[in-house]
C-alpha cells in the first residue's frame, strides 16, 4: 500500500454540505498528515472554503461536479439522475478506478448504498452488502452490523455478516480473534427466528479461525460490550441503533433539566463538573460517527448527514483506518478461507474454491 491514503469526499452530502465536509477534512488531516482528498463537489462551494484552510487546499484535488444528490431522493431516482455527474457518483468511482482508497460521503444513505452496490459491486460470494457501525460500550466499542442495508437476511447472509464484522473487527481493535454473536431474543439455542438458529449452527460447525463465534446476544449485551461484533439483520439493526441515540438524548436532556433545577444542583454538577465532562465525552455520538459498507469490491464510509465538522472529521479518520489496516485484504482473505471449507465438507476437496 502506498504510504499517503487517497481519500475520496462526496463535498456535497448531508444536511450543510461543504461547510462541514471541508473543516472536517481539514480537522482529519491535522491528525492524519499522510492524507491525501480528492474532493468532489461545486467549485463555487468548495474553492472558498478551501482558501480557509491552506493546509488542506495543499493536500487536496478538486473536481468540479454540476449534480448533488438530494438528502430526499429516492435511491432509483439518484441513480437515473446522479450517475456519472454527481458528486456522490464520482467519489465512489475514483475508489472503482483505484484513484482513492476510500470514499466517504454524508448524503442520502439509500442513494449512496444503491449507487455504491451499482458502482463497486458486491465481493465474490457476498449476496448482499451490509452497514456496520462503531457501538459505544462499557467495555469499549464494538461493532454492529447490519444497521439497515439488508432487510430480512437469511442464515447464509448472517454468516456472511460474521465474516465480514470479524474482518472489520481485526482491522479496527488489532484484535486476532473477534468474538462474535447473534442478536437474538434469548440465548438459548431453541429460540428465535429459523434463519438466526440456523445462523448460529451453522457457524459454531465452521470452526472459523479468524473469529470466535460465542452464540446468541440479547438486546442489553449491545451496551455491555458482551462480544466484539453483534449481527444481526438491517430491520432489527437500524431500530436498535435509532433507540441507542435516542435514549442518549433523552438521558442528556434529563441530567441538564436535574442540573438546573436548583442552586444547590447547579452547585452540585460544578463540584462533580469533570465527572459529567467524562459523561458527555462518552455520549458524544460524533466520536462513533461513520457506518462502514461491508462486501463490497471497495470500501464506503457513511457520515451522519446531519454531524459537524468534528464529527465529520471522526468518519474521515474511520475510512483512514480502515484502508490503512487492510480491511478489503482481510475480509477477501476470511472469505476465502471460510469458503474453502465449505467447499471441503461437500466435495471432499478445496480445488474448486479459489
Amino acid at each position: 500500500m502506498a504510504e499517503t491514503i487517497k481519500i475520496s469526499l462526496d463535498a456535497m452530502g448531508g444536511d450543510r454540505g461543504a461547510e462541514v465536509v471541508i473543516p472536517g477534512a481539514a480537522l482529519a488531516l491535522n491528525r492524519r498528515p499522510d492524507t491525501h482528498f480528492l474532493i468532489y463537489g461545486n467549485e463555487a462551494t468548495v474553492l472558498p472554503l478551501l482558501d480557509r484552510y491552506p493546509a488542506l487546499k495543499a493536500a487536496s484535488t478538486v473536481h468540479h461536479c454540476d449534480i448533488a444528490v438530494a438528502m430526499d431522493a429516492k435511491p432509483s431516482q439518484a441513480l437515473r439522475q446522479g450517475r456519472w455527474r454527481s458528486s456522490m457518483w464520482r467519489s465512489l468511482e475514483a475508489v472503482k478506478s483505484g484513484e482513492a482508497d476510500v470514499a466517504v460521503s454524508a448524503g442520502n444513505t439509500g442513494a449512496l448504498m444503491a449507487m455504491s452496490k451499482f458502482c463497486l459491486r458486491t465481493m465474490a460470494n457476498i449476496e448482499r452488502p451490509a452497514i456496520a457501525a462503531i457501538w459505544p460500550t462499557l467495555r469499549g466499542e464494538s461493532i454492529v452490523l447490519d444497521v439497515g442495508a439488508t432487510i430480512g437476511a437469511d442464515a447464509q447472509q448472517l454468516i456472511d455478516f460474521s465474516i465480514l464484522g470479524g474482518a472489520m473487527a481485526r482491522a479496527l481493535f488489532g484484535i486476532e480473534r473477534p468474538t462474535v454473536g447473534l442478536l437474538n431474543i434469548g440465548v438459548e439455542e431453541v429460540k428465535g427466528l429459523e434463519e438466526v438458529r440456523t445462523a448460529g449452527k451453522l457457524l459454531r460447525e465452521a470452526g472459523l479461525p479468524s473469529l470466535d463465534y460465542a452464540g446468541f446476544v440479547e438486546g442489553d449485551d449491545l451496551g455491555k460490550g458482551t462480544v466484539d461484533v453483534v449481527v444481526t439483520e438491517g430491520f432489527a439493526g437500524n431500530i436498535a441503533l435509532k433507540t441507542a441515540e435516542g435514549t442518549a438524548k433523552q438521558i442528556g436532556s434529563y441530567l441538564r433539566s436535574s442540573m438546573n433545577r436548583t442552586w444547590l444542583a447547579r452547585l452540585g454538577y460544578l463540584l462533580a463538573k469533570s465527572a459529567f465532562d467524562r459523561l458527555r465525552e462518552k455520549m458524544d455520538p460524533r466520536k462513533a460517527n461513520g457506518g462502514v459498507f461491508l462486501g463490497l469490491n471497495g470500501i464506503v464510509i457513511k457520515s451522519h448527514g446531519g454531524t459537524d465538522a468534528e464529527g465529520f472529521a471522526a468518519a474521515v479518520e474511520l475510512a483512514y483506518g480502515m484502508t490503512r489496516n487492510n480491511l478489503l485484504n482481510k475480509i477477501a482473505q476470511d472469505l476465502v478461507h471460510y469458503h474453502r471449507g465449505r467447499f471441503a465438507s461437500v466435495h471432499g476437496g478445496t480445488e474448486g474454491v479459489k
